[in-house]
């Protein structure tokens, strides 16, 4: 065992003992390896019902784009592609608008035929703020076609959430 490993998992153990009441010992099963002393974690079976979800991109990370277009696609199919229940709003505003720009598009083209393919065929659509799009010197023309531009990103997710009923996720 390297010296950082032990490390870390005696100062997990010196963490837990100090955080025990008055009384309690630390529990480890009999032969159990110190790297899982409890175990492993089971896996629950659950089926969701379809939702209304808005998601707030703001990030100029392509990765964090890239998490955000898996999620999407995995909640989508989780939810047994219900076109009438579920719903996936994407906000798209601050640095993420510029993944999303025609004149972007050589630097970020598989991710936005990725964005694109989401858009066909299921309730998962892409929203802009247009306000934001236009101090960055965008106009709807300049931002690819599947996506729609509303006036304001904040006042959008406000509504999503109050009006229609969508859970906010980041």
């Amino acid at each position: 065992m390297s010296v950082k490993p032990f490390f870390y998992i005696l100062s997990c153990i010196v963490f837990l003992n100090n955080n025990l009441t008055a009384g309690e010992k630390l529990s480890v099963p009999l032969g159990a390896p110190l790297s899982a002393p409890w175990g492993h974690a089971e896996t629950m079976e659950v089926k969701y019902k379809p939702q209304k979800l808005l998601y707030d991109l703001t990030t100029g990370d392509p990765e964090e784009l890239d998490n955000i277009l898996d999620r999407s696609s995995l909640l989508f199919k989780l939810y047994e592609s219900d076109m009438f229940d579920s719903s996936i709003v994407i906000i798209i505003h601050g640095d993420a608008i510029n993944f999303f720009a025609i004149d972007q598009f050589v630097k970020y083209k598989e991710r936005m035929f990725r964005a694109n393919s989401l858009s066909i065929g299921t309730k998962i659509e892409f929203r802009m703020c247009k306000a934001a799009a236009k101090v960055m010197g965008y106009k709807p023309q300049d931002i690819h076609g599947f996506v729609k531009m509303v006036p304001m990103a904040d006042a959008e997710i406000v509504r999503l959430q109050n009006e229609e009923g969508y859970a906010y996720m980041q």
